[in-house]
């Protein structure tokens, strides 16, 4: 007998080689499991992830779900214990019991990704982990009204990394949002969609921030998505700017839903 467990956690990437287990490697998957390993004592539980974060990106909202073997726990007890055995860098916030057919990945209706651009003339050394460092001009009305193009369901094919396993590059963009934190000297880009590709909101943002320093037309993006060719859009945005947000598993809110509204 075994109760699915699906709780909600935050971690710091920086020190994480993405979230799936890999082989000497340290991977967010890699500890939970091990804490699970000893919970168990001795038996490995397969953790499943809403989304396989790569090396360096961050995470507010991943969620999880396990098949964990013997007597129920309570689920405010499984995160207190699961988080008594993680390291500092990771914590669990949310814990539920969940019925068997719940799956994190595939039960959910949309995922919110955050990008946080750092503007200062040089690196600052306290927000090189946690921001894409960008020091030249930016436009943000100009990014603002190139966004709006990505609204909607089109091909990302020209927007995804070279080595995912999808085939289908269909997705649907909900809600993009860019604005500006001029007392800290960031710009924070907002994606909310159905689904995103590998490396799709960093090779997005990387192509905003062209726009946005007028290197790329602001019209560009209906040629690029139309070209379905990823050498249409090289720059790729590091991993440290990068945070999965929030995983919708309700319906996402209607003020989200910007491909709705007609202009």
């Amino acid at each position: 007998m075994t109760t699915r467990y699906k709780l909600t956690m935050a971690y710091d990437g920086h020190l994480f080689h993405g979230f799936q287990i890999q082989s000497n490697e340290r991977t967010v998957q890699g500890v939970i499991e091990e804490a699970l390993k000893k919970m168990t004592k001795g038996k490995r539980v397969v953790v499943h992830g809403s989304g396989r974060t790569d090396a360096g990106v961050h995470a507010k909202g991943q969620v999880i779900h396990f098949d964990y073997p013997g007597k129920e726990i309570p689920a405010k007890n499984m995160m207190l214990a699961l988080n008594a055995l993680m390291p500092i860098d990771t914590v669990f916030f949310d814990s539920e019991i969940v019925d068997s057919d719940f799956h994190v990945q595939y039960s959910t209706k949309g995922k919110w990704y955050r990008y946080i651009v750092d503007q200062h003339r040089f690196t600052d050394p306290f927000n090189r982990f946690y921001t894409g460092h960008y020091p030249y001009p930016l436009d943000i009305a100009l990014m603002q009204k190139a966004a709006k193009d990505l609204i909607g369901e089109h091909d990302f094919t020209s927007f995804a990394a070279s080595g995912g396993q999808i085939v289908d590059k269909v997705r649907t963009i909900y809600y993009v949002n860019i604005t500006s934190d001029p007392d800290n000297k960031k710009i924070i880009f907002d994606f909310i969609g159905n689904g995103f590709l590998y490396n799709m909101v960093r090779i997005l943002v990387g192509t905003l921030l062209e726009i946005g320093n007028k290197k790329r037309p602001v019209d560009d993006i209906p040629r690029v998505l139309a070209a379905k060719d990823r050498q249409e859009v090289r720059t790729t945005a590091p991993a440290s700017g990068l945070y999965l947000q929030h995983v919708f598993y309700e319906e996402v809110p209607k003020k989200y839903r910007l491909d709705l509204k007609k202009d």
